[in-house]
């Protein structure tokens, strides 16, 4: 039997949308930093930038800053600047930023994380309704989670 993980620290920003967080991975360049921009100026609220913390807190994922990068977000060609954050959010959808996405995708859109089955989606973060698509998964999700 595998023991559970009770920690880890991933390459990851963060937002928080209707108190749900949002993890948006990628390599270095990809545009989480951008996306989680887009995103808060359409009311999200920053977790973290860059890297976050993930803690298993009774069999759910809670997402946090590390302690150096909270309330900082790196807007590209402008540096660092201080914002809102908020801390010990449930991660509740993961989105993997790629330049190429499939129309229609074929997987179950299911990434194990952390031993957790975690609801993934992979967009564009170039693309202008990027922010958008973000909020429509994660409304759908929501309304599907409620209605169980």
């Amino acid at each position: 039997m595998m023991a559970k993980k009770n920690h880890e620290t991933l390459h990851a920003s963060c937002v928080a949308i209707q108190e749900a967080g949002v993890m948006l991975s990628g390599p270095s360049g990809a545009g989480k930093s951008d996306l989680a921009l887009r995103l808060m100026d359409r009311g999200a609220i920053l977790i973290s930038d860059d890297y976050v913390e993930l803690h298993n807190d009774d069999n759910r994922i809670v997402l946090n800053a590390p302690a150096k990068i909270a309330g900082k977000i790196e807007v590209r060609s402008l540096g660092i600047f201080d914002c809102k954050h908020v801390s010990n959010v449930p991660l509740k959808l993961q989105v993997i930023l790629k330049s190429k996405t499939e129309r229609f995708p074929l997987d179950s859109q299911i990434e194990t994380i952390m031993n957790m089955a975690i609801p993934t989606i992979t967009l564009n973060p170039s693309e202008s309704s990027a922010p958008i698509k973000v909020e429509m998964a994660l409304n759908r999700l929501l309304q599907t989670r409620r209605g169980e």
